[in-house]
């Protein structure tokens, strides 16, 4: 896993150099602590910084083709790559690494665009065609690993992280209709990031820049949808099909040149993958979970469990409320958007312990719950829709109760209210939005903290109309699981999962996490399956547990899902540090930036220091959270002192446009 960046000029009258090209790569060592190499012409200058797990000793990037004609650098892992290269091999090309990098660029030079289809893997690439000037920008399927870009008039600027580009290009002001966005659908829509003129490029998508103008971002990929797959006999075979893909993809994924270890929850999906890499793996299994100082969000208990079953070896580390605390300006300043939880700043400690350990490589569950039906936001769907069928039903209100205790074991809220608030509205199940429009419309109420002048720069921008305009042809016609599904990858798997609490926190201490659920052949698969063969009646994830029944221990197999979170209402107490918090927090500071409406935050802040924890609404926390961590963001971001302090990197190797690439022998 690396770190890329480049220049690409546009004009003609500001032509890239090594000066500006190592500002780029001073803020992504953490990216690529282990080597570092530039490709300079007149026309582009790019940069790799390597964190080398295949090919230890030959991978130094950028890599070239045989007559240096094509140029690469590239992070991630193409995970089938022994499979490609074997093909290329027959087609004549020849390999002077043995990387992946390597493959992929003859893979381009082959197939062109479509190479992108064949590849099983998680990755941002950037492939200079020095013959057409022409710049080709990919992203892997679903966004597990980042790309971002700024157009200008002069120049266009990538790579992995945005304070790579604000470090050359300047500090930006913060976008308000993103920031509406993240307020109210806890990420931005795909394609847009938090600061002006600065854009991502969207997962399962690819970019063309010629003579420095690009293309519209183009789809190579889009979350599935199968009305009905006539293929699947029965539940049986479903999940014997649905288990010999999942030991497949995880034996791709051990594909390294590094020892690779697991993360572990405790919970059903970290549990199948730390099986299936201690069934299959070539080594002792090696693990790492989380402990908290706060026993309603610890599932130490399931993790030793699954230890002693495997007879793995853990480590953990315990977090604290005030190490969360202490952390969270860290956190923001690796994952670069306003965060409305503070369940990133944990992964950041996770990986820290990682690297410490020594390893360079995790795989991790993540995916499981979007493909296969795991989220209780899928089983509340379920319910509500019932309940408008039958508005009259005592019954189907009480479930929700016992989907979310923790809400419902507020002794502020009444029963009454309670079933008020998960009611069904005017559109009913038929609106697009159904799953998530009790999360977002209540979300959506922290907006009235902005300022005055903030509210009525946004009066007339809707997050949800510019969501919808998204949307693929067809999608009010989908069954309810698929629409939600969809929503969930869309947003929530690529706008948090996989970035704030995976990438950017994984990539802060140099771990790449790799995600066995989201191979896009078992994503394919689970798109396939019938809805009641993922959350069968209120239980999630019913197809899963029936392909691992018998293999991992039956209470973890059955246990309900314990959604993974982190304390907030915890950190806001009277006992806690006066610290940053209290500064960043108070009206001064609140006024200068000019986001949020002092009297209301100082109230909210206040509300938290005076009394007893659990009488806040999850809304409430989160709100606090946002503004906390948008005042950070400003801070070392629009302000810039932080950005301004990083220096510059000088690399390994440069290679000028025009230079053979060696030892390549010829095709």
């Amino acid at each position: 896993m690396c770190g890329i960046a480049g220049i690409m000029s546009r004009s003609g009258r500001q032509r890239p150099d090594l000066e500006q090209i190592s500002t780029m790569m001073a803020p992504l060592r953490h990216r690529g602590p282990d080597q570092s190499g530039v490709y300079l012409d007149p026309d582009l200058a790019m940069a790799n910084l390597r964190l080398s797990i295949i090919g230890l000793g030959d991978g130094i990037q950028p890599i070239g083709n045989e007559d240096g004609t094509l140029w690469i650098v590239y992070n991630g892992e193409a995970f089938n790559y022994l499979e490609l290269k074997a093909e290329l091999i027959e087609k004549g090309h020849r390999f002077a690494t043995s990387t992946d990098t390597e493959v992929l660029l003859h893979l381009y030079e082959e197939y062109g665009s479509t190479c992108l289809q064949r590849i099983n893997g998680q990755f941002a690439l950037a492939i200079w065609d020095s013959r057409k000037k022409e710049l080709f920008l990919a992203r892997d399927r679903v966004g597990i690993r980042p790309l971002f870009y700024v157009d200008t008039a002069e120049r266009l600027c990538f790579a992995s992280e945005i304070k790579a580009i604000l470090a050359l290009e300047g500090t930006r002001e913060l976008d308000l209709e993103s920031l509406a966005e993240v307020f109210t659908l806890w990420t931005t829509v795909p394609g847009r990031t938090v600061f002006q003129g600065v854009r991502e490029l969207p997962p399962g998508h690819f970019l063309v820049v010629q003579k420095g103008r690009p293309s519209v971002p183009q789809p190579y990929w889009q979350i599935p949808f199968y009305p009905c797959d006539p293929a699947l006999r029965g539940a049986d075979e479903a999940a014997e099909q649905l288990r010999e893909l999942l030991t497949d993809a995880v034996r791709l994924r051990l594909r390294a040149d590094v020892p690779v270890g697991a993360y572990l929850s405790g919970g059903l999906d970290s549990s199948i993958i730390a099986t299936l890499i201690s069934r299959h793996g070539t080594s002792h299994l090696r693990t790492f979970s989380l402990g908290f100082q706060a026993a309603p969000f610890d599932e130490s208990r399931y993790q030793r469990e699954l230890i002693d079953h495997l007879g793995a070896d853990n480590r953990q580390v315990l977090v604290s409320n005030e190490q969360i605390r202490a952390a969270f300006p860290d956190t923001v300043w690796h994952c670069e958007k306003p965060m409305l939880r503070t369940a990133p700043v944990p992964m950041f400690l996770l990986s820290r312990l990682v690297r410490d350990e020594g390893y360079k490589v995790v795989l991790s569950g993540e995916g499981a719950d979007e493909i296969l039906g795991g989220y209780n936001i899928f089983k509340e769907a379920k319910i509500r829709q019932f309940w408008s069928r039958y508005p009259a039903s005592q019954r189907r209100p009480l479930l929700l109760e016992k989907l979310y205790p923790y809400i419902f074991s507020n002794p502020s809220r009444e029963r009454h209210y309670l079933q008020e608030f998960f009611a069904v509205r005017e559109r009913g199940a038929d609106s697009p939005f159904f799953s998530h429009e009790i999360r977002w419309e209540n979300s959506r109420k922290n907006l009235t903290f902005l300022s005055d002048d903030c509210r009525s720069a946004l009066a007339v921008y809707d997050p949800l109309a510019r969501l919808a305009e998204t949307l693929p042809e067809g999608f009010a016609e989908r069954d309810l699981l698929a629409r939600a599904q969809h929503l969930e990858m869309e947003l929530f798997l690529a706008g948090f999962l996989l970035s704030s609490q995976g990438d950017r926190v994984g990539m802060a201490h140099s771990v790449e996490m790799r995600h066995p659920f989201l191979d896009y052949r078992v994503i394919d698969f689970a798109f396939r399956l019938p809805a009641r063969w993922k959350l069968r009646g209120l239980k999630e994830k019913y197809l899963l547990k029936r392909a691992f029944r018998g293999v991992i221990p039956e209470s973890i197999n059955n246990r309900d899902k314990q959604p993974y979170r982190a304390p907030i209402r915890e950190l806001f107490s009277a006992q806690a540090p006066r610290d940053y918090v209290d500064d960043l927090l108070s009206e001064t500071r609140l006024r200068e930036s000019g986001y949020f409406n002092p009297h209301k935050v100082a109230r909210l802040y206040a509300k938290f220091l005076n009394t007893p924890a659990g009488l806040s609404s999850e809304f409430q926390n989160m709100a606090l959270v946002g503004a906390l961590s948008t005042q950070i963001l400003h801070e070392q971001f629009v302000k810039g002192e932080r950005l301004r302090a990083l220096g510059r990197v000088t690399p390994d190797r440069v290679v000028r446009g025009g230079e053979t690439p060696a030892p390549h022998r010829g095709r």
